[in-house]
Order: structure tokens, then sequence, then C-alpha cells
């Protein structure tokens, strides 16, 4: 009688932990399938984003957003939201050329990375310095479009991941267009347009050399650079601008340069490897 009692409950005890085992199991899978279909879910909304803006300019941009609200808290500070879309062929040439001489000089060449430039900044990084590397346009044009303005890993993280897509996607062509119709050229003045009507009382398509080359160096700091207000430090700028669209000519958008060496062909993916072998070489 002892023993089928001890049998009985040694029985109850295996039935139990089976049980205990298999709702974990259960859970598990459950909370397996969640995150799943979010990360599903998470993937297609970006892929769709990413589809409309090749041929609808977004009609907002978390920077824009981000502004509006810093304007609206600040007493002295104008609200202001300036911004009218044009096509790319509406733009002026000059005003292209300008921002890629002044921004970046790679731009037709690159897969969307300046990996030269990210090359450099891991060396000097290795040796206790730091360079200012400056992101591509189509990095600065994936963050303008898609992402809040914030200094954080996991932003540059997305930000590279956007900014791989739209190279697929858009092409430069089209990449040039969202950037010139979304970057900021003041506090509230969007887009090329807007600016060239605030600055200079005329379209985008009609800017001079001088003028394309003056909202170019107004790119990297838009709130502190005026056209309108130009220090010593902007004319020598907008000069410096001025004399590399002479020397090198005009930027095309339809034409895909050759590569002037093996290094211009380098995608993000080179240069994770390029990190792993100089990491192993030590």
């Amino acid at each position: 009688m002892k023993k089928n009692n001890a049998r009985k409950v040694l029985k109850n005890k295996r039935t139990k932990k089976g049980r205990g085992e298999a709702k974990k199991r259960g859970f598990l899978s459950k909370v397996w399938r969640v995150v799943w279909i979010t990360v599903v879910a998470v993937w297609g909304f970006t892929v769709l984003q990413v589809l409309l803006g090749w041929f609808i300019m977004p009609p907002l941009t978390p920077l824009m957003v981000q502004r509006w609200w810093q304007q609206a808290k600040e007493k002295d500070r104008p609200v202001r939201f300036e911004r009218d879309v044009v096509d790319i062929e509406d733009i002026s040439p000059r005003l292209v050329t300008a921002v890629v001489y002044a921004e970046d000089g790679l731009f037709m060449y690159h897969h969307g990375f300046d990996v030269k430039q990210m090359k450099a900044a891991y060396k000097e990084n290795q040796r206790g310095r730091r360079i200012r590397g400056g992101s591509t346009i189509s990095q600065q044009t994936a963050k303008n479009v898609f992402l809040p303005h914030s200094r954080t890993m996991l932003r540059k993280a997305v930000e590279a991941y956007y900014t791989v897509m739209i190279e697929a996607v858009w092409g430069k062509k089209r990449i040039m267009e969202v950037y010139l119709n979304s970057v900021e050229f003041g506090d509230g003045i969007y887009g090329c347009e807007a600016a060239a009507q605030h600055y200079f009382g005329h379209s985008a398509k009609t800017l001079t050399r001088h003028e394309a080359a003056q909202l170019a160096v107004t790119l990297p700091s838009p709130l502190k650079r005026n056209p309108g207000k130009a220090t010593p430090y902007f004319k020598r700028q907008t000069n410096v601008v001025e004399g590399r669209m002479a020397r090198y000519g005009r930027i095309d958008l339809k034409t895909k340069p050759k590569k002037r060496s093996k290094e211009d062909d380098e995608t993000l993916w080179d240069f994770i490897k390029w990190v792993k072998k100089q990491k192993k070489d030590k």
C-alpha cells in the first residue's frame, strides 16, 4: 500500500513537472511569436516608408515637428514654417553642384557612406585622437526624413539602415531631390525653394553660382549661418565652394561617373570587414 502511494506521489510530481515545462515552453513560444511578428511589422513599415518616399515627397519630417515644438516653447522665438516643394528639374544645377562640393564630395561615387573618411576616423580613434567626420548627403537625408535629431548609437545604427535602403531604392537623383526639399536652411525654413525666396527673393531654379554657394555653406549650421548676415568666415567658405565649382565642374545626377579608385566602390560591409581585419592584425 505504501509502495503504491509512493508511486502515485512520484507520478503526480512528474506530471506536474511535465505540465510546468509545457507551460514554460508554451509561454516562451508565445513570446518568440510576438517578437517575430513585431520585427516583421517594423521591417515592413520601414520598407513601406522608403517605397512611398520614392515617389511622394514627405510632407513633414521629425526635425520639422521638433523645431516647431522648440519655437513654440520659447517666447522670444518666432514660430515659422516656410517650405515649397519643387521637382529636381526646378532646382538650379548650380545648387546641386555647390551642395555636393560643400557637403559630400564623393556623393556620386559612394554607396551611402564615405568609407575613406570612416577608415580615417577609425585610425585616429585608435591613436586617441578625434577628427571631425561629416555624414554623407545620403545619411543626412535618411536622418532628416525618417528620424529625430539625437546623438545616440541607436539612432546612428537606424540611420545606416535607412541609408542602405534609400541608396538601393531611390538612387542619387531622388536622394538629392528629397534632401534639397527637406533640409533646414534656417530656423523654420525648409527646402531650397523656400530658402531662395526667403534670402534672395526668387526661385531656386534661377540661383546664381554665388547664391548657390551661400546656401550650401549655410547647411552645416543653419541656425547660426545666414546668407543675409554673412560673417567673414561665411564669406571665406562661400569663396572656397565657388572655387571648387569652377575647378571641378558641374555635377550631373543623370550620369554615374567612373570610379576613381577601388576604394570608391566600397560599402559599409567592406568597412566592417576592414575593421575586423585591423583588430585581428593587432
